[in-house]
């Protein structure tokens, strides 16, 4: 098993899908023991979400690493009170059932906490407690929508565009994990007790796109799509080569901007007030953009990579899942090992961001069987018989 910073620490993943489960995945790959709570029947939905092999999710492979996986109907009585008895043994809960189902499940914090004073817990909402919206449903699409993400990202007069990832719930996973963690801190170290993180998955990905409300609030402007652009940088683009690969390029510091003009054969342009003063080479950033297209499109991406790294330009290939995986760096790096599973042989996941130089996290394995560790938690942490087990099998507790 991965011996991390984490060592010692106890997770209960009681939560769904994407963004709380993510949580509980990056501690368990630093040394944290998690435990996965199901429903009896079918499971977390994320098992059955995106691309199957076998009958077997793909995504849920990867996000269900390390972790110890139990069956719990939480819809029952019974199964509420194993919950209560597992976060007595736990420093940190994940959750993302609605406010008014953990109240009326007396699963909130208060409640848990009266068990367990150091408790942390993790309570995951689409828009947060508090508020008209606070009951509703809520999924990282809305996240992405709501946040000004979406406002911003396409081409101009085209349609709003959604990112076709978890762009939303994984944002928020990040900022609940370094929350966890400030939590532990002010713990353990400040000899405080437990406390409650409320995160939702609109005001992490909000917080990236701020800009815009600086811009509104001081400006009254409102930033509008730029396509592959950006309006504080020139060139930004994505670019296409003459053999029909696409390639990035980012001019956001001056002096790379002039190697980039330099490398393209340009150097007179680097004089040019338009271009060689910064607020001016975005006014004429569309200038810019042609320059460079023009060069690149007459280039293969191999050339024009070789030309660009030369001059130590920001410039890189756009990768699709292939070439992400041949590429001699992250190769160079270990970053997609693969790993044994006794459902697929074995699967290449990326691994845990980031590194340490100390305590360096792991894979011990990938997501498990539905209910895989119910006679080791249900029958070593909390003490329960085999009869009793049996008798809350039958009943559809676990």
């Amino acid at each position: 098993m991965t011996e991390g910073p984490l060592t010692g620490l106890r997770v209960i993943d009681a939560a769904t899908l994407a963004a709380g489960p993510l949580i509980a995945t990056w501690l368990g790959e630093h040394g944290a023991e998690v435990i996965k709570i199901e429903q009896p029947e079918g499971g977390d939905p994320l098992r059955q979400w995106g691309a199957q092999k076998d009958g077997f999710g793909l995504m849920w492979k990867s996000l269900g690493r390390n972790k110890k996986c139990v069956t719990l109907n939480l819809r029952k009585e019974a199964g509420r009170d194993l919950l209560r008895e597992l976060t007595a043994f736990a420093d940190v809960v994940v959750m993302n059932l609605r406010p008014s189902t953990l109240h009326m499940w007396a699963l909130d914090y208060a409640g848990l906490a009266a068990v367990n004073p150091r408790l942390v817990m993790v309570h995951v909402t689409g828009f947060g407690e508090g508020g008209p919206k606070s009951d509703r449903p809520g999924f990282g699409t809305l996240g992405e929508a709501m946040s000004g993400f979406a406002h911003l990202t396409g081409e101009p007069g085209g349609p709003p565009t959604l990112p076709s990832f978890m762009l939303a719930d994984g944002v928020a996973a990040l900022n609940a994990t370094y929350a966890v963690m400030m939590a532990l801190y002010h713990r353990d170290v400040h000899g405080g007790s437990g406390q409650l993180i409320d995160i939702n998955l609109i005001e992490p990905l909000a917080r990236l796109l701020e800009q815009s409300v600086l811009t509104y609030d001081q400006l009254g402007t409102i930033p509008g799509r730029t396509g592959n652009r950006w309006a504080i940088s020139a060139p930004r683009n994505t670019y296409l080569t003459k053999d029909g690969h696409w390639l990035a390029m980012s001019g956001s510091a001056p002096t790379i901007a002039m190697r980039a003009l330099k490398a393209v054969g340009r150097e007179d342009l680097t004089t040019d007030p338009r271009f060689a003063e910064p607020q001016q080479r975005l006014k004429n950033a569309e200038l810019v953009d042609s320059v460079m297209a023009d060069w690149i499109a007459q280039h293969t991406l191999d050339d024009a990579m070789g030309v660009f790294e030369a001059a130590e330009v920001a410039a890189a290939p756009v990768y699709d899942a292939e070439q992400l995986l041949a590429d001699p760096q992250l190769q160079a790096r270990g970053i997609y090992p693969s790993v044994a599973d006794p459902d697929l042989g074995s699967m290449r996941v990326q691994a845990p961001v980031p590194r340490f130089s100390a305590t360096p996290g792991g894979i011990d394995h990938l997501g498990p069987g539905i209910g895989a560790h119910n006679d080791e938690i249900y029958g070593g942490l909390l003490g329960l018989s085999p009869a009793r087990r049996r008798e809350l099998h039958e009943q559809g507790v676990i």
